[in-house]
């Protein structure tokens, strides 16, 4: 949520722009912690693939502190923190799609809310058009984000992360690069060497140990003083090794190219591959694709998915009370969102060891071995789920 560069492969005034000015700038107050700028990230997350045509968005409590590392019960942190978001701007100075400049500053969030163990929020309709925007700002993986232990690290990273495709944040005055890390209205951060030794180092080494990409700083001067400084970008050759995946696999695979021509996310179609595997997404795609009846494909493949609508029978009533409460499992878990279900499983799976994981891994919330386990779960996250 920081700065912004034209990509090459844009057409019109956009290119002709990104030629004259370089870059345009989408500012996020730096001075948010290292929670809350995860939360930030994860909120949009959640709200991405609705950002432009759904006024609010809602994402469970205790799925939220997960995900970013709160004690589920510490809703006093998650308030403070929801607050400083409301209470940070973002503020962007770019070329819209005519050509013609556009300044405008907006909150952060628009509001935030917790009820019922649920946390609603929105963000306004401005900013929201342009965090839904690709070529305007990229989606921070929260495999790689969950990495980082410092705040000015994750900060560096987000900012040089939106230059990737370019390799070059292009120069940054210094006094733009303390805003972006959160210590403009410090003096002793004015002094170059403090700045450096405190900040930039220590950043730049988390950045190339933890993420995909690998920085190097880069200092102009106007005689003695550093005046502008800028970070070189390029592929981190351990990013096998740390098992994050940029979706640069998976955008080549031909089930990726299908789920895109229906219309649907980028973000989305990884996540759906992901969590149901190349063959079941194909072979839903198949069946939605032989009916003729479908108005919203995108929305009937989402229901294909979920409630694997070619199976060949349907199930007979559970009798049992274990199958009533699995039952009951499998419906909970169909109407979480993508977000919420991974932080739902990750949370849970933290509990386990050994073959209990391991069946875990294998069967998923319909693991006999797990089950009263995953019962007491549910019951926690949903006190009157399994209620008759």
């Amino acid at each position: 949520m920081r700065k912004e560069q034209t990509p090459k492969d844009l057409t019109g005034p956009l290119r002709r722009g990104s030629v004259k000015k370089n870059v345009a700038a989408i500012h996020v107050s730096g001075k948010l912690t290292l929670l809350q700028r995860k939360l930030s990230n994860v909120l949009l997350l959640n709200a991405y693939d609705t950002l432009v045509h759904q006024a609010t968005h809602k994402i469970d409590a205790q799925t939220l502190c997960a995900m970013i590392g709160y004690n589920s019960n510490d809703m006093e942190s998650l308030k403070a923190s929801l607050r400083g978001l409301v209470e940070t701007l973002a503020e962007w100075d770019m070329l819209d799609e005519n050509g013609e400049q556009e300044w405008g500053v907006s909150s952060l969030l628009a509001y935030a809310k917790l009820k019922g163990g649920v946390c609603e929020y929105s963000y306004s309709s401005a900013l929201a058009e342009k965090l839904h925007d690709p070529k305007v700002f990229a989606l921070i993986n929260l495999n790689i984000q969950k990495r980082f232990t410092s705040g000015h690290a994750l900060a560096l990273y987000e900012n040089c992360y939106r230059f990737v495709r370019t390799r070059s944040t292009g120069w940054w005055e210094l006094e733009t690069f303390r805003r972006l890390m959160g210590v403009n209205d410090s003096a002793y951060y004015e002094v170059f060497k403090h700045l450096n030794a405190k900040v930039i180092k220590p950043a730049v080494a988390e950045v190339n140990k933890t993420s995909n990409i690998i920085v190097t700083p880069e200092t102009r001067k106007m005689g003695r003083s550093v005046t502008h400084i800028r970070f070189k970008i390029k592929d981190n050759p351990q990013l096998a090794i740390l098992d994050i995946d940029d979706g640069a696999g998976v955008r080549n695979s031909p089930v990726y190219a299908a789920l895109i021509g229906q219309g649907v996310s980028d973000r989305l179609a990884k996540q759906w591959i992901a969590e149901h595997g190349a063959e079941y997404v194909a072979a839903k795609l198949a069946y939605v694709g032989e009916r003729s009846d479908v108005q919203n494909p995108v929305s009937y493949l989402q229901a294909a998915l979920r409630d694997d609508y070619a199976a060949p029978a349907v199930e007979e009533a559970p009798t049992s009370e274990r199958g009533r409460k699995l039952a009951i499992v499998r419906d909970l878990v169909a109407a979480r969102s993508p977000t919420q279900r991974d932080a739902d499983k990750r949370l849970f799976m933290a509990r386990l060891e050994g073959a209990a994981r391991l069946d875990f891994e294998k069967h998923g919330w319909m693991s006999a071995l797990n089950a009263e386990a995953i019962f007491g779960f549910w019951e926690e996250l949903m006190p009157e789920a399994f209620e008759q």
